[in-house]
């Protein structure tokens, strides 16, 4: 078996560690930055964030083009620190929350996959997580 591709993604937000896990993981507030561009958007968004829950967001094109599920099951929830899941394909992820100064790390590890560019895997994860920091940074 060929080993997995390591993929990192992170940004700092210049917000408090609890009001960043509240927006990433409040499904009202996925909606609203999950997605790479503006072309794109998270119509729904299931999430029961415990060991053993899943979630599910959906990605549409919003021209209807094109849409998946992106859904997986929680392996690992440390409140404001760590949240680790399995993706639908039995890619992980692990996410590491820390903040210092009021200021949040987000440091984001994922498996690549195997059909796309791991640049263009790593562009795309790292934009919606730049949107996400964006809203956060806009969030009253």
């Amino acid at each position: 078996m060929e080993r997995q591709t390591k993929i990192t993604v992170e940004a700092t937000i210049n917000a408090p560690v609890e009001k960043v896990w509240k927006l990433w993981n409040s499904p009202t507030d996925i909606m609203r930055w999950n997605s790479a561009d503006p072309s794109w958007h998270c119509p729904s968004s299931e999430n029961d964030l415990r060991v053993d829950g899943t979630f599910k967001n959906r990605m549409e094109a919003k021209d209807g083009s094109f849409g998946f599920d992106f859904e997986g099951t929680y392996h690992t929830v440390n409140l404001y620190k760590e949240i680790a899941y399995t993706m639908a394909d039995g890619r992980t992820v692990n996410m590491l929350f820390s903040e210092v100064e009021g200021k949040t790390s987000v440091i984001t590890v994922f498996d690549a996959e195997q059909e796309n560019d791991p640049e263009f895997q790593k562009s795309g994860w790292q934009a919606i997580l730049n949107n996400f920091v964006n809203y956060v940074e806009s969030a009253n």
